[in-house]
């Protein structure tokens, strides 16, 4: 996750005065918000639920690194996709928003989709199983031949309905929706993927060379589980801190 620095930029668009802040980040672990974690909040618990469907694959089903990692790169899809409705929900009675809208909503899904796209060449050309058609380039019919040859439909659905619940509750419940602005959502998930994701993969190659004995995949899925709780807080207590930097509803000024 990041720690937030915000600088404010004003211009002019007809009557009405347009703030824009940018998001800077600087690196922060994860793990480091763990301490702070209310351990009773609906988010937490759909994500610790959602979690455990990996426990399950790998007692149960017998998961190698592959479906783990495949898993985890799906993931980021979900969050992309959520991350889409968050800006289109986002301060939904400002003109000038939508304007924004208008040209940061495709700018995401083209920049991130690509991110995204390479990113899963990358985990299917080195953990997925030849014999299986799972090397090479992600097409649709690739994906969905991985997800039904692994089994992995429950662990995506779990996945999904975590996000979608910390949605529900957090960002349109606690007025998240209000309170930050387009830049910090274009960079939000960005921050997810190159902090968890590069251990993760590490951790992968590290299990694939070991031959993906049953504890090494398991403390694999506790890595990612305890990564997922520490970036769960730090996007909430990132979101709450903007909260005194935006002005009122009421006011002509919008946020970006």
């Amino acid at each position: 996750m990041a720690r937030v620095s915000e600088r404010r930029y004003q211009g002019q668009i007809g009557n009405n005065t347009c703030c824009f802040s940018a998001v800077a980040a600087t690196p922060v672990n994860p793990i480091g918000h763990l301490r702070d974690i209310d351990w009773r909040q609906p988010s937490v618990i759909a994500l610790v639920l959602a979690n455990l469907v990996p426990v399950f694959g790998v007692l149960v089903l017998h998961w190698e690194v592959f479906p783990l990692m495949f898993l985890f790169w799906s993931e980021n899809v979900i969050v992309g996709a959520f991350n889409v409705l968050k800006m289109l929900t986002n301060q939904p009675a400002s003109p000038v928003m939508w304007i924004g809208k208008l040209f940061l909503i495709p700018f995401f899904c083209v920049h991130y989709g690509m991110f995204t796209y390479v990113h899963g060449i990358f985990v299917m050309g080195m953990f997925g199983d030849q014999m299986h058609h799972t090397r090479g380039f992600p097409t649709a019919s690739g994906f969905w031949n991985a997800v039904a040859e692994n089994k992995l439909g429950w662990a995506i659905l779990g996945l999904a309905v975590s996000h979608g619940v910390s949605f529900v509750t957090n960002y349109i419940g606690k007025g998240e929706y209000q309170r930050v602005g387009l830049q910090q959502l274009m960079s939000q998930p960005y921050g997810r993927i190159v902090v968890m994701h590069i251990a993760i993969l590490f951790g992968g190659f590290a299990v694939m060379a070991l031959h993906s004995p049953t504890p090494a995949l398991l403390l694999l899925v506790a890595l990612k589980t305890a990564f997922d709780l520490g970036s769960h807080l730090g996007e909430r207590k990132k979101f709450g801190a903007v909260a005194s930097t935006v002005p009122p509803a009421g006011d002509a000024v919008a946020t970006l």
